[in-house]
């Protein structure tokens, strides 16, 4: 693909995720989770602590600024820039869009090398799609002095892609080869339709220790590969894992991995039902660019000073003064979800009558 043309698509998959970032869902799966009221917290606000640990990785905070862009020119070292700022401000982590763009053209390499330029002490993390190789996966941490690798796995996506990969075999087998041959930790991250435990349990056999979930729920890469086609391919719309059934799916196969839930994810309330389900972390992409584009940085900090906030509200009602113990409270799964978790074989009860932590 010419450097012009990957450049353009780049643009353009900012510009669609802006558009359908404003058509938000009526129904999502954190909706069909709902904690057991607890109403002797005693605990203060002052009492909670929010790091974490995913794999080998130590996070300040359990939000994590997940992969949104970098290849597109000066549009995107703005973009990247501006993220950049805030992931060190709070003291986040970051991970860069995929940096295949880069690696094909070094022109591009600025585009993701302001990251740590911005933020030269931080958490950062480098990103290639599961087409790469062990030395194209060791020049993305180069580039910018990551400290993990996430691999993304795309199939939709690429199959609504006008100019997508068409071909997907013996990935699993790239996957494993980079596992073992590089210093940093890998995080695998599917792309918007959910992980599932078969496939969790694929990676964990190679090695992978880090699951991003990525469920549906959030941004929609077919309805955005949609946007660019010139007929509509319509059959993935509505595919996927919703994200609070992709966390249980994976947690319950794979209990020993480091799960990230991304995918929908708006509020404190959110994060805090996803790590009750499993998480370590979470993942946020499409609400970020969308504040930032919007509102600009004074608006994207202040989204996330909120769900810091919002978070340390909701563990001081549940009194919980740490990450680990959020997911040992009780909750109730209902809804679809409830049903997808049943005909799965997930028992719904493990979660409702969980031994509330002292």
């Amino acid at each position: 693909m010419k450097a012009l043309e990957r450049t353009s698509r780049k643009i353009e998959h900012i510009d669609h995720t802006l558009q359908l970032s404003s058509k938000e869902r009526a129904h999502h799966s954190f909706d069909d989770i709902q904690f057991v009221h607890q109403s002797l917290p005693n605990i203060d606000v002052d009492n909670v602590v929010i790091h974490t640990n995913v794999g080998e990785l130590f996070l300040s905070s359990p939000i994590f600024i997940n992969a949104m862009t970098g290849g597109g020119g000066e549009r995107t070292i703005s973009i990247n820039r501006s993220l950049a700022k805030m992931a060190k401000k709070f003291n986040m982590a970051m991970a860069v869009g995929s940096q295949m763009a880069a690696i094909k053209d070094k022109n591009e390499r600025a585009t993701f090398e302001v990251v740590r330029e911005e933020n030269p002490s931080g958490i950062v993390i480098s990103n290639l799609g599961s087409e790469a190789t062990v030395a194209e996966a060791k020049e993305a941490v180069e580039m910018v002095n990551a400290d993990a690798l996430q691999i993304h796995l795309n199939v939709v996506q690429e199959i609504v892609m006008p100019e997508g990969d068409r071909h997907f075999s013996g990935a699993l087998d790239r996957i494993s080869e980079i596992v073992e041959n590089l210093e940093v930790p890998v995080i695998v991250k599917e792309v918007g339709f959910g992980m599932s435990k078969e496939t969790a349990t694929k990676l964990a056999n190679v090695g992978v220790n880090v699951i991003d979930v990525g469920g549906s729920g959030g941004t929609n890469f077919a309805k955005i590969e949609n946007l660019r086609r010139d007929h509509a391919l319509d059959l993935f719309n509505d595919w996927g894992i919703p994200t609070a059934a992709a966390i249980c799916e994976v947690k319950t196969s794979q209990p020993f991995l480091s799960v990230i839930g991304t995918g929908g994810i708006r509020t404190g309330l959110d994060i805090a039902k996803a790590i009750s389900l499993g998480c370590s972390a979470v993942g946020v992409a499409g609400l970020f660019l969308k504040d930032l584009h919007q509102n600009g940085s004074e608006g994207l900090e202040s989204t996330v000073e909120r769900l810091h906030y919002e978070l340390k509200m909701v563990m001081t009602v549940l009194g919980i003064k740490k990450i680990d113990d959020l997911r040992k409270v009780p909750l109730i799964i209902s809804g679809e979800t409830f049903h997808w978790l049943k005909q799965r074989g997930i028992p719904t009860k493990n979660y409702a009558q969980r031994v509330y932590p002292h």
